[in-house]
């Protein structure tokens, strides 16, 4: 993992974490920009990318990237893992124990590649658009 680093706290970035932690969700950067402008009507969009960029290079948020998607953020810190819904997009935490370690050791031995990061991906479909019969893969 990218070796965390410490950065100022400035105003912007404290509303930015305290708007993330009352989500209790993944948000995308434009559903936190709509409610820290809330709070702070003269911030800019880009203001809001910028902060969570570095607050999620700083290791004081998780940035949840995928391809071809908007990223998420996610204020819990601690390990976890997570699981995305194919139809409504929908990311939710996993409680529970953790991909073993011994899972990086044996990739590491069978490719000779240095660890960075490690990212495990759930898909699956929510119980929510699976009552409205949203129950079957794209095909």
């Amino acid at each position: 993992m990218m070796e965390p680093y410490k950065i100022r706290m400035t105003r912007q970035r404290q509303v930015i974490l305290e708007e993330l932690a009352r989500l209790h969700t993944h948000p995308t950067a434009d559903e936190i920009y709509g409610r820290v402008r809330m709070r702070l009507p003269r911030v800019s969009l880009g203001t809001v990318y910028r902060n969570l960029e570095l607050l999620s290079r700083s290791g004081m948020i998780g940035k949840i990237e995928i391809a071809g998607r908007q990223m998420h953020f996610d204020s819990e810190r601690g390990a976890h893992r997570h699981i995305r819904c194919i139809r409504c997009g929908r990311i939710e935490d996993i409680p529970g124990e953790q991909v073993p370690p011994e899972c990086d050791r044996d990739a590491i031995r069978a490719t000779g590649y240095t660890l960075i990061e490690r990212r495990v991906e759930f898909l699956g479909i929510c119980p929510a658009c699976r009552r409205a019969g949203r129950n079957e893969p794209d095909a």
